[in-house]
């Protein structure tokens, strides 16, 4: 039979299972939100740590916590980001306005971590308290924005990394197929030639570009409103804190962080945090437009388009032997619709932060992990385990763009437009071919006709 302690708190008294490093506060949270099922995330954690780490420390060296108080909480927090006491971070992940729920959690684990290193007994708050000496000098306000922007931070270093995977992948792809010609297409018609590297090439220019903009608002990110405390009025911390626990964050972050250009900035407006989920739609929206190009190149292999072929990763069918499906393409899809949905939900908790505090940062937080974490763990599989397989069906590509009637277009300077779209319609229905019709008709000669469709014509090579 599990055991409980008695923990008290500005309510009154709370049973707490006698073993927790938790305390009063996270026991009622966990008690009322029953949300997700998912306990927090590991870069908040982290996140979290370093600054109640980092604060302990400015709060010592101004000479406002005891340094017997300040070295007990920094080892609790050293055990934490060795990935010891994760178990005691019981709140849902959605819980309270602003995240103060999540933040008095964290609290109250270091504080009964740092009274059994002080040699006290766990919920002795006489001597640690988790509001007057861990939650010193620092607010729900602005940890847990502040929180936010290093967890996404350490989340965009693993994403930035994947991406260039992708893009070297396709680069690669490109060079490949540099001069393997193949039908355009608009409106999904055809149109003219193009090669299967320019497409390739094209994928990692835009995402290149995605990658640019990402190392842009990670600049921005590195601004943070820690020592804003309430409303982003400063209170209740000493001279010089501001700069000085950000110094120290940065030490333990390895991070570039730099104080808030403006604390209420910080606490009220999500402009940093909106731009980087509407970045990482923008992309999504290119891996999209990508993912989908080549499920319908390699649709088939009899029946569609059959451009190019794809690894089997796996049986493509429990029931149709032999199927092999653009699965790895399908799940990059699912990724990313996930991720435009989560871009309209920071963008609706983002509007709905009224005057000084935007409090729907639990939920803006969550989506944007999630969205990060998928980017990062998956697009460096869909580049050694998809792309890097892909294989051009030449042969087909070839023959298609030598019996395609839009060649006819590149004739329009030659034999003029009308005719040409005569030609075009000849050729749909005789099943000849362009260049048949025009010899045969005598409007170019053979010489004048292999020049204005030789390769380096049709892809307009100067």
């Amino acid at each position: 039979m599990e055991s409980y302690r008695l923990d008290k708190d500005s309510l009154g008294e709370v049973k707490v299972p006698s073993n927790a490093y938790y305390g009063p506060f996270t026991v009622r949270a966990s008690n009322q939100y029953k949300v997700t099922g998912q306990k927090p995330h590991l870069s908040m954690i982290r996140a979290f740590a370093m600054i109640k780490r980092s604060a302990a420390l400015a709060n010592r060296d101004l000479n406002i916590l005891p340094a017997e108080k300040a070295d007990a909480i920094v080892k609790a927090c050293d055990e934490i980001l060795s990935g010891n006491l994760l178990d005691q971070f019981i709140v849902d992940t959605i819980n309270s306005g602003a995240g103060t729920a999540f933040n008095m959690n964290i609290n109250e684990v270091i504080a009964n971590r740092a009274l059994e290193i002080s040699g006290h007994n766990i919920g002795d708050y006489s001597f640690m308290n988790p509001n007057d000496d861990v939650n010193m000098s620092q607010s729900s306000n602005d940890t847990f924005p502040t929180a936010m922007h290093i967890a996404l931070l350490m989340n965009m270093k693993g994403v930035t990394d994947s991406l260039r995977s992708l893009i070297m992948a396709l680069e690669k792809k490109g060079q490949e197929f540099r001069e393997v010609m193949k039908i355009g297409r608009t409106h999904l018609m055809d149109a003219l030639p193009v090669t299967l590297g320019a497409e390739f090439e094209v994928y990692a220019f835009s995402l290149k570009r995605g990658l640019n903009k990402i190392l842009d608002v990670c600049a921005d990110l590195e601004y943070v409103g820690l020592g804003g405390t309430a409303v982003g009025t400063g209170a209740n911390t000493p001279s010089g804190y501001n700069k000085l626990v950000i110094k120290h964050l940065s030490q333990i972050s390895g991070l570039s962080l730099k104080p808030s250009q403006n604390y209420f900035f910080s606490l009220q407006s999500k402009f940093e945090i909106t731009m980087c989920s509407s970045i990482l739609r923008n992309i999504a929206i290119e891996l999209i437009k990508m993912s989908n190009d080549i499920r319908l190149m390699a649709s088939g292999p009899i029946s569609g388009l059959s451009e190019i072929t794809i690894p089997a990763v796996h049986a493509g069918s429990s029931i149709m032997p032999g199927k092999v499906n653009p699965s790895l393409s399908e799940c990059l899809n699912m990724i990313c619709f996930i991720i435009v949905g989560n871009d309209v939900s920071v963008a609706l908790a983002a509007q709905a932060g009224q005057f000084e505090l935007n409090v729907m940062l639990p939920g803006m937080i969550k989506d944007m992990l999630e969205s990060t974490d998928m980017l990062k763990n998956f697009l460096s599989v869909f580049a050694s385990n998809m792309i890097d397989g892909l294989k051009a069906n030449e042969q087909k590509l070839e023959s298609l763009v030598e019996k395609s009637p839009i060649l006819v277009t590149l004739l329009n300077s030659h034999i003029g437009y009308l005719k040409a779209s005569e030609i075009y319609k000849e050729s749909m229905a005789t099943n000849k071919s362009i260049k048949e019709l025009i010899l045969e008709k005598g409007l170019m000669t053979k010489e004048e006709l292999d020049n204005a469709l030789s390769k380096k014509n049709i892809l307009g090579l100067k």
